[in-house]
């Protein structure tokens, strides 16, 4: 599904935060492309910046330096052709499936019938026919999550920005949510920029792991994942690129965990 065209850019991405009086460097030096019709997966340990940079890609947190562009724009801000799903649903609780889904339409002002024909679409593609009318309170975890998933693609986005989008739910849906996404993925041939803590996860899902080093994040290893879908988690080809994965992560885990013992 690789495309021959860049979709995302990030070149010398520099993030710092301020707190009271420390700076501290969240990211130095990102560089990464996910070219159109991608699914790339960020990994790495606790506090390397996954979300940061999954957030300034969005247009919701400001850079510090570098350049980010997505579909050859510049990023300056939130904008339509980024969708974001986050691990916490997000649903308005007082609007039914339907509506949610809808919101960004209606934001836009898209007309009535135009605004149901999207939302059905989508409802169909995340297999919810039969639940237009309820309310979030009345779903279970993986169907909340599909609504947030409808509602990222009712906006017609260029990309996909995922954000631990199945870290809240169990093991078992978790599984099933990944098939899930493959499933829409492959059908919308969206570019997917998504992160995990799941080792497994991930080369679940990706064309490509981006292995993060330590604070201040950086592009340690990019590692192609070579397996024809669907994969089996069980087959020696995937337990094999898992542990060079892990091989790889380990020396991040033990700068991660050095930082935090000396407070820095």
């Amino acid at each position: 599904m690789d495309g021959d065209e860049v979709n995302i850019q990030m070149e010398g991405l520099l993030k710092v935060f301020r707190k009271d009086d420390r700076e501290i460097v969240a990211l130095k030096d990102f560089n990464l492309q996910v070219d159109d019709g991608e699914l790339v997966c960020l990994l790495g340990p606790s506090g390397c910046g996954k979300t940061t940079v999954l957030r300034i890609v969005a247009g919701l947190e400001p850079k510090s330096g570098g350049r980010v562009s997505v579909s050859g724009e510049e990023v300056s801000g939130a904008g339509p052709n980024r969708g974001v799903v986050f691990q916490e649903f997000a649903l308005f609780p007082w609007r039914t499936v339907r509506k949610n889904i809808e919101f960004g339409l209606e934001v836009k002002g898209i007309p009535p019938c135009e605004k149901e024909a999207v939302s059905s679409r989508y409802i169909d593609l995340v297999n919810l026919e039969g639940f237009e009318n309820v309310h979030p309170q009345q779903l279970s975890g993986g169907m909340k999550q599909r609504v947030g998933i409808a509602r990222a693609l009712a906006n017609d986005p260029a990309v996909l920005l995922m954000d631990e989008p199945f870290g809240a739910l169990d093991a078992q849906t978790r599984n099933l949510m990944q098939k899930e996404l493959l499933r829409i993925w492959s059908a919308t041939e969206k570019t997917i920029l998504f992160v995990t803590h799941s080792v497994d996860e991930a080369v679940f899902l990706a064309d490509r792991i981006v292995v993060m080093t330590a604070r201040p994040g950086k592009v340690k290893e990019i590692i192609p994942i070579p397996i024809p879908r669907p994969r089996d988690r069980t087959s020696p080809e995937f337990i094999s690129v898992r542990g060079e994965v892990l091989s790889v992560l380990e020396t991040e885990f033990e700068k991660t965990m050095a930082q935090e013992l000396s407070g820095d």
